[in-house]
């Protein structure tokens, strides 16, 4: 018996688990952009500026304000003290005490009004320069430089190909036996070699529409993947111990699939029912109810023989 791996079929398309845009937070021109697709960036890198020229000079307003609005407290504060000294001698009344304290209080709000205004234009000046928020590589250049841009707008995508998945989407009764940490066997446009994999996540709500569910499947890194690349292969939701012949030695020419088995010297065929399918050390096995185990089957390569054909197993060198 062999054990194989009950599966589901999933396909997809190869993308970086995380990627990110990173866009302008200002309008302006755009200046100093240099990278481009290809090009590694580290978290916190420089990527681009806004013309910062308006924003300085918006600053420097805010803060002039700031400063005006703290003399005025300053001002304000001294009429008061002196006020307070005539209401206590008695030269004038408590009304003027009154309402100079009520200017006092609001030279402060006109100061605490304008320092938050420079707090705004302060951020405004930092938000000119746009930094890379993870490590990774450019994907996508979306701007050149000398271009106007709006605010949001995408300059370059980032994405980290450490950690590559797939989108697959289940029908709803399928996607019953899956669960977190299963694992798959995957096939990824342009490698030879299949690449192991196994699900992360599953998203909690079906699709609108087609009612389907969508589970992401972690690929293990290795060397050449690449974002956009197809995949398609076979999730695992279950192991079985069965008896199991490799698929090419199964014949169809008959309306009932058959194997070719060698009884002594001859050929003889016997009719199976098909099963599980699944994949052991790079041979595709078909589950086989039907065959004595034991039973010596010719392999596929050898090719149709009539029943009765006399044969001659021998050993290759």
């Amino acid at each position: 018996p062999q054990e194989l791996l009950r599966g589901l079929p999933v396909s997809g398309t190869l993308k970086a688990a995380n990627s990110a845009y990173v866009k302008a937070r200002v309008p302006g021109e755009l200046q100093g952009l240099t990278v481009r697709e290809g090009d590694a960036v580290q978290a916190g890198q420089v990527i681009a500026r806004i013309d910062p020229a308006e924003y300085e000079a918006r600053l420097r307003q805010a803060q002039l304000q700031a400063d005006a609005a703290r003399a005025q407290i300053d001002i304000a504060q001294r009429q008061y003290d002196n006020n307070k000294a005539l209401v206590d001698q008695g030269f004038i009344s408590k009304t003027a005490l009154d309402t100079s304290l009520a200017n006092l209080n609001a030279a402060r709000a006109s100061y605490e009004a304008a320092m938050a205004a420079a707090d705004v234009a302060r951020k405004s000046m930092a938000d000119t320069t746009l930094r890379a928020p993870m490590n990774g590589l450019v994907s996508q250049r979306l701007a050149q430089p000398g271009e106007r841009v709006a605010i949001d707008t995408r300059i370059v995508e980032i994405v980290d190909l450490s950690r590559m998945e797939i989108e697959a989407a289940l029908s709803a009764a399928d996607s019953v036996g899956v669960r977190v940490g299963q694992r798959a066997e995957l096939k990824v446009e342009g490698h030879a070699q299949p690449v192991p994999a196994r699900v992360a996540r599953i998203n909690p709500s079906t699709q609108a529409g087609s009612r389907s569910v969508l589970v992401y499947l972690q690929l293990q890194s290795v060397p050449g993947l690449r974002q956009g690349l197809f995949v398609q292969g076979t999730l695992g939701t279950e192991k079985l111990k069965t008896l199991a012949v490799p698929l090419e030695a199964v014949r169809t020419d008959k309306p009932q699939p058959y194997l070719q088995l060698v009884e002594g010297d001859q050929v003889r065929h016997v009719s199976v029912n098909l099963g599980l399918r699944g994949r052991v050390a790079d041979q595709d096995l078909v589950a086989v109810s039907g065959l004595p185990e034991g039973s010596r089957v010719l392999a596929g390569s050898v090719g149709p023989l009539r029943e009765g054909t006399q044969v001659k197993l021998g050993t290759q060198p």
